[in-house]
């Protein structure tokens, strides 16, 4: 996922340059979702993952 959220920030960056803001902006939304989503299943899982483990 976190894969996917930096090729659109390329995706986004490469389209600024040419100058497609309104696919710079979609690309950048996804993007920051993406991420986000990311983050929260990380911290999920270092929880979650902590837990999972009783002698």
């Amino acid at each position: 996922m976190l894969k996917w959220s930096v090729i659109l920030l390329v995706i986004a960056l490469i389209a600024g340059i040419f100058g497609f803001f309104n696919v710079v902006a979609a690309a950048v939304g996804i993007a920051k979702i993406l991420f986000y989503i990311f983050l929260i299943l990380f911290i999920v899982s270092l929880f979650m993952g902590r837990r999972g483990r009783s002698m």
